[in-house]
């Protein structure tokens, strides 16, 4: 009880507030204007956070790692199998959406800026990735930039280890300071996710929980018969029967685990212990756990899909055109892959939906809420798809007896 409690609390605090909020909207609407200003403070406080943190975070991991030599065996295969697999988590959910889509707020505008109008696609890509002065960098609204900026500072830094000590140790100082100015930040949030929850329910009225509700009951029945058939198919295609069976006799402690934490680093010894038993080969198991928990998140992924229905249904867009279906695909594999590497990158992964497809931030907290709802399958997904995921690399990197000789 004490584990859950230590792993929900926080969370159930947080849909408390934006229920509360939501009531507060609807019985005291003449009072709403009045809260709009604590949601407000909250959201500048987390996007005068968000450019440091990310910057800190990346470099200083990138830094750290210095030499790749440990992974070169397996990282190719590796990186097949990741991709691979969040692709077609992707695609699923683009299929989920498109069967059943996510237009419970039909002929409701929000009062709002209207998301900016679509560019030419390579315009769009050279705006998305770079910046023409480095000033720009420092804004929140060029986040996918600073990531990029970032990654080429962290590899000089790790190049150039033996010189560059001092300013590695200021990149760890920094990303642990801004870590816990984050932490202070989320104090303030049920207050902000209150203010913010009556704002939005004041002006969409309650429909705004239908959409919710919606939400959550379709993503998880697709998590479920994602967890059931793909992950049985990776594991089949892995090891065939014998490995179909070893992964569902196995996956149990990873999967409640997961559950009971709702965090992939968090699920990592027992994820580590159930690969160990599946018969895959150490240098494997612990090479892709590890790095799987933190740039291979097939439940993310999906979520991301369903985050981006959502805002396309809230503003009224037109989710069929062939550059929105894939723009919407490869943002929601960022959103499971590159920020699911820095810490509290569910947040930032919403903020790039919202960057990259022009849409106002004030819609944050509003898709911020979907997380909260959908994190308990979306981390059981996270997890277990990194166990079957060690299992196909162990296929691409032993050959087809791997099962039998754990090697």
């Amino acid at each position: 009880m004490k584990r859950f409690l230590d792993s929900y609390l926080f969370s159930l605090i947080l849909i408390l507030a934006l229920l509360l909020g939501g009531l507060f909207a609807y019985f005291f609407k003449q009072q709403v204007i009045y809260l709009k200003p604590a949601g407000d403070i909250f959201l500048n406080l987390l996007f005068t956070s968000i450019v440091p943190l990310v910057f800190f975070s990346i470099t200083s991991a990138i830094a750290r790692l210095g030499s790749l030599e440990r992974l070169k065996k397996i990282m190719c295969n590796m990186v097949v199998v990741f991709l691979c697999t969040s692709a077609l988590a992707a695609l699923y959910a683009l299929m989920v959406v498109k069967l059943f889509p996510l237009d419970a707020l039909p002929n409701l505008v929000l009062n709002t800026t209207q998301p900016s109008e679509p560019v030419n696609l390579s315009q769009q890509i050279v705006s998305i990735f770079t910046v023409p002065e480095f000033f720009q960098l420092l804004s929140h609204q060029h986040l996918l930039s600073l990531i990029l900026f970032s990654l080429l500072v962290g590899i000089a830094a790790a190049e150039t280890k033996e010189k560059s000590g001092h300013f590695i140790s200021f990149l760890q100082t920094g990303e642990t300071l801004f870590m816990r100015v984050f932490s202070l930040i989320m104090y303030f949030a049920p207050l902000g996710f209150f203010a913010y929850s009556a704002s939005l329910v004041g002006e969409l009225g309650p429909q705004i929980f239908e959409t919710y509700f919606h939400i959550a009951l379709t993503y998880y029945i697709a998590a479920a018969l994602y967890f059931f058939v793909f992950f049985s198919l990776y594991a089949y295609l892995a090891g065939g029967k014998g490995g179909l069976t070893i992964y569902w006799q196995n996956i149990f402690l990873p999967a409640i685990t997961s559950l009971a934490t709702c965090s992939s680093a968090a699920s990592i010894p027992a994820n580590l212990a159930a690969t160990r038993k599946m018969n895959v080969p150490l240098e494997i198991s612990e090479t892709v756990i590890p790095l799987g928990s933190l740039i291979h998140k097939d439940g993310s992924v999906i979520g991301g899909m369903f985050k981006i229905a959502f805002l396309f249904s809230l503003f009224q867009l037109d989710f069929n055109s062939g550059s929105a279906l894939i723009i919407a695909f490869s943002v929601s594999l960022l959103v499971g892959t590159v920020m699911g590497a820095i810490p509290s990158g569910g947040m930032l992964g919403e903020l790039l939906i919202l960057n990259i497809y022009g849409f106002p931030p004030s819609v944050l907290i509003a898709i911020a809420a979907i997380s909260i709802i959908i994190d308990p399958p979306a981390t059981l997904l996270n997890v277990t798809g990194n166990s079957v995921s060690s299992m196909l690399v162990a296929r691409l990197s032993n050959g087809k007896r791997w099962l039998l000789t754990g090697e």
